[in-house]
């Protein structure tokens, strides 16, 4: 009687500790899905979009795994808890760099933003430069044209600055400076066409040969 005891509380103990490991870590879920939203608001699918992809995959893997172990008897959490702290670590990391990432991409547009404007200025320059015959006249009416394009493109890139969308800015901002960039070189082009390098400087002339020596005077008689 006494044994059947003793093996009724071993069997109830075994119970408890398979019971106890055998719990959802839900902490540690909560934790990691509030790390994946503080990585989403720091716009990580817009500046670090493979490694806040990965993130995601891993949750949804985490997940899944969690469910199968919820539909067995004797439940196994440790494998996923070991997971959870890594994709926790993960989400922090990423979080961390999408910050750093968007500042880098600010600071990007400002730079370009400077550049292209610069270009379009020495563009404006070089179009009152550039032959004006017949078939000048029109290839200069359609850079005016795409000229008007870019300052447009470059306006809108500074409203999505403003706005703090700065992929965005980047990537119009980036698409003006290379058109920008193309009318300049051919604006170039046209004028060197045109008007040649700069004449090269003629020879100086030769130096003037020495006087002839002055006569000797006439001897006295």
């Amino acid at each position: 009687m006494k044994n059947k005891v003793l093996m009724g509380l071993a069997a109830i103990a075994m119970v408890a500790f398979l019971s106890s490991c055998g719990k959802v870590p839900q902490e540690k879920i909560d934790a990691t899905n509030a790390a994946i939203t503080a990585a989403q608001t720091a716009e990580a699918a817009v500046y670090v979009p493979t490694a806040f992809a990965a993130v995601q995959d891993s949750m949804k893997a985490i997940n899944a795994a969690v469910e199968v172990q919820k539909s067995k008897l004797f439940k196994k959490f440790g494998p996923i808890s070991l997971k959870l702290d890594a994709t926790l670590a993960l989400a922090q990391k990423v979080a961390t760099d999408a910050a750093a990432k968007k500042e880098e991409v600010k600071k990007e547009v400002e730079a370009t933003i400077t550049a292209v404007k610069s270009v379009m200025e020495e563009n404006g320059t070089l179009m009152k430069k550039a032959p004006r015959g017949k078939e000048g006249a029109a290839v200069l009416e359609a850079m005016k044209t795409d000229m008007a394009a870019i300052e447009a493109s470059i306006a809108e890139a500074q409203g999505l600055y403003d706005k703090g969308t700065y992929m965005d800015a980047l990537n119009k901002v980036k698409a003006a400076n290379d058109k920008a960039n193309g009318i300049n070189a051919e604006l170039k082009a046209a004028i060197e066409k045109v008007h040649g390098k700069a004449p090269a400087a003629k020879p100086a002339a030769p130096a003037a040969k020495p006087a002839a020596p002055a006569a000797k005077p006439a001897a006295k008689k």
